[in-house]
C-alpha cells in the first residue's frame, strides 16, 4: 500500500482505544486454514492516496493458473481516519469494500498489497479485509512490519521464516527475483501459509511483485490520471 503520512499532533487516545478494541474483535474472527473450494480466480488489490483527503482503491481479477486478465475496477472516497500506526487498515478497508462491490467476477482468493497476520496485533489489511468480506485473503508486503527473519538466499524462490520473538510463525520471506529485496508473505483469513506462498510464487512473471498486486498498482497509477 502507498501511505500518506501527514505530520501533525498525536492521535486522540480515545480514538486509538476504540479502533484497537475493534481490531481485537476482528482478530478473534480470523481463521487460518486452507481454502476449501477450487481457486479459479485471484484478485489483487491496492490502495493509494492521490491527495491527503482521498483514497483510491483498485481491484484486478485474473484467472488461474494462466493469469489471464478478467476485470479491473476502482473506487475513490474520502480518507475516513487520520494516520495511526498499526491501524492503517481502517484508513483503507472501507474504500476497498466499495471497490470490491463493483466487481462482476467475484474472486476465489484475494492477494492484498500489505500484511496478513504479520502485524503487531496479527491484524494487517489482508486479515482485516478477509474478515470483512468472508473471503480467503493473504498479504504480500514489500517491507517487514514486525517479526524477525534471516535473509533468504539471493536467488529467486529462496524462502526463510518470519517469526515473532517466541518463534511463532507469522509469514515467510520470499525472494521473488534474483538479487532484489524480498517480499513478506502472510495468510490473512481463510488461508494458510502454504497456500499464500504457493500462489505468490505461481503469480511471478519476471517482476519483483506477483501479477495480481503488480497490476493493481499499475492500474492505480492509470486511474489517478483520470482524477486530474
Amino acid at each position: 500500500m502507498a501511505y500518506f503520512r501527514p505530520p501533525g499532533p498525536a492521535p486522540d487516545p480515545q480514538l486509538v482505544r476504540e479502533f484497537t478494541q475493534l481490531q481485537d474483535q476482528l482478530r478473534n474472527q480470523v481463521r487460518l486454514e486452507p481454502p476449501t473450494s477450487e481457486l479459479r480466480y485471484i484478485a489483487g488489490c491496492d490502495s493509494s492516496f492521490p491527495t491527503p483527503d482521498t483514497v483510491l482503491s483498485v481491484f484486478v481479477v485474473l484467472e488461474l493458473p494462466s493469469l489471464g486478465f478478467i476485470e479491473k475496477v476502482y473506487h475513490v472516497g474520502p480518507v475516513p481516519l487520520p494516520y495511526i500506526p498499526g491501524l492503517l487498515s481502517f484508513r483503507e478497508a472501507p474504500n476497498l469494500l466499495h471497490a470490491y462491490a463493483k466487481l462482476r467476477r467475484q474472486p476465489d482468493i484475494i492477494m492484498v498489497d500489505g500484511h496478513g497476520i504479520a502485524h503487531p496485533r496479527r491484524m494487517g489489511i489482508a486479515a482485516h479485509l478477509g474478515v470483512e468480506l468472508d473471503v480467503p485473503t493473504f498479504g504480500v508486503a514489500k517491507q517487514r512490519l514486525t517479526g524477525v527473519y534471516e535473509e533468504p538466499a539471493l536467488t529467486k524462490g529462496s524462502i526463510t521464516q518470519l517469526t515473532d520473538k517466541n518463534g511463532e510463525l507469522l509469514g515467510q520471506v520470499i525472494r521473488s527475483k534474483d538479487k532484489v529485496k524480498p517480499l513478506f508473505v502472510s495468510p490473512g483469513h481463510l488461508c494458510d501459509q502454504a497456500t499464500a506462498t504457493r500462489l505468490t510464487l505461481a503469480c511471478l512473471r519476471g517482476y519483483k511483485l506477483p501479477e495480481p498486486t503488480r497490476l493493481a498498482d499499475h492500474w492505480a497509477e492509470e486511474f489517478k490520471k483520470e482524477l486530474k
